[in-house]
């Protein structure tokens, strides 16, 4: 076998993300590697959070204390380690078998070429595991320059391209998209995020209906008209005129933007319903991905591929559909596996990344200053 075939050979790793949109933690065992690069999902295992949980993170997004902080960053980590030990199970794979754990975490602090922080502490999943753990991903590329995000495109391009040109939109809580060339070449690969995804719908949800963790079956939006002279005002942020490389999070599109968002509908249409304020939302998400697309996508893209939890909305998919026309919309899941699974699934080729000391940022997208082997190492509990 050749150096770089023994370099290229596949790994068993478990990737664990819990997103912006603050479902839960998130665990994918993926069998990564080959040339070209391919992944094999073993098993996926989804732990919500409580709504006490997901309040805690949250509050802490707001600021908290460093007390609260250090409880939250051992908190976070037992939720991604049990996350991890029930993929695995479901696996049916032996721990020794398991080359790492790549643990993206939960972030808590965003600030583009300043500054990244995601809490879930990797000693506490290689104690809870007995495995590696890669994690902290995001730093090295914002050390280097970079926004720290988006990471996943890497992906995108070795895995999930086509024979054509395609644009890759994952709606988390924030929404991103991976405009890919053929074939997975990187040269060419551009992505970054264009806006809110489901944070906003999801913060505006919570406060109508404080029963619901979201619009469930987009339900609510479905029912609603957007006040669409409120769409266009938020558009005029300058967020989405500042052109890639860019990233954002709940700092600015969270809830404080959900509130102020809730006023605007109201002192638009003082009538205004509670359906009608979440199609706003989600009017909102969809015309800022269709803007982001229209200003900074010249690439021949017939075809955009949805991932993320905005994809299980079909008021979102609907409105989506329609402001991207004539590009065909389809979810991710018709093409691959299900898209909830995708970012993990990255994270764990970003860990298999690291482990061969190859890079993991494509500069095009994050901005950084060239690429960079990504993430730090825990080692595995010793065996004596």
């Amino acid at each position: 076998m050749s150096d770089r075939a023994h370099a290229d050979a596949p790994a068993v790793i478990v990737g664990l993300m819990s997103g912006t949109s603050l479902d839960g933690a998130s665990a994918a065992v993926v069998r990564v590697g080959g040339t070209p690069v391919r992944v094999d999902l073993l098993a996926f295992v989804q732990r919500p959070y409580a709504p006490a949980e997901r309040e805690r993170i949250d509050r802490a997004i707001a600021g908290a204390t460093t007390a609260e902080y250090a409880a939250l960053d051992v908190a976070v980590g037992e939720s991604l380690a049990a996350a991890a030990i029930a993929a695995i199970a479901e696996a049916g794979v032996a721990r020794a078998d398991i080359a790492a754990v790549a643990s993206h975490g939960q972030t808590i602090w965003h600030q583009p070429a300043v500054a990244t922080w995601q809490v879930g502490n990797a000693a506490v999943i290689a104690e809870r595991t007995g495995l590696a753990v890669v994690s902290d991903f995001r730093s090295r590329d914002v050390a280097a320059g970079g926004q720290g995000a988006p990471l996943v495109p890497i992906a995108d391009a070795l895995l999930f391209s086509g024979t054509a040109w395609r644009a890759l939109q994952n709606i988390g809580g924030m929404a991103n998209v991976t405009v890919v060339p053929p074939g997975g070449e990187i040269t060419g690969v551009r992505a970054f995020d264009t806006g809110p995804g489901v944070a906003v719908v999801d913060a505006v949800t919570r406060a109508l209906r404080p029963h619901l963790p979201y619009d469930v079956d987009g339900a609510l939006a479905a029912a609603g008209a957007p006040v669409m002279n409120v769409v266009a005002r938020r558009l005029a942020d300058p967020y989405f005129a500042a052109p890639p490389p860019k990233s954002t999070g709940r700092e600015v599109f969270g809830t404080a933007y959900a509130a102020a968002l809730m006023a605007d509908c109201r002192a638009a249409q003082p009538r205004c319903r509670d359906e009608d304020i979440v199609a706003t939302a989600v009017a909102l998400t969809a015309a800022s991905i269709a803007d982001a697309h229209a200003r900074f996508i010249p690439e021949p893209v017939r075809e955009v591929v949805v991932s993320g939890g905005g994809a299980r909305n079909p008021a979102l998919m609907h409105a989506l559909a329609a402001a991207l026309a004539p590009r065909t919309v389809r979810p991710f899941a018709e093409l691959f596996f299900d898209g909830d699974a995708k970012e993990a699934v990255a994270f764990a080729l970003l860990g298999w990344l690291h482990l061969r000391h190859r890079a993991g940022n494509i500069p095009s997208a994050t901005g950084a200053r060239g690429p960079r082997v990504l993430g730090s190492f825990t080692p595995a509990t010793p065996a004596w």
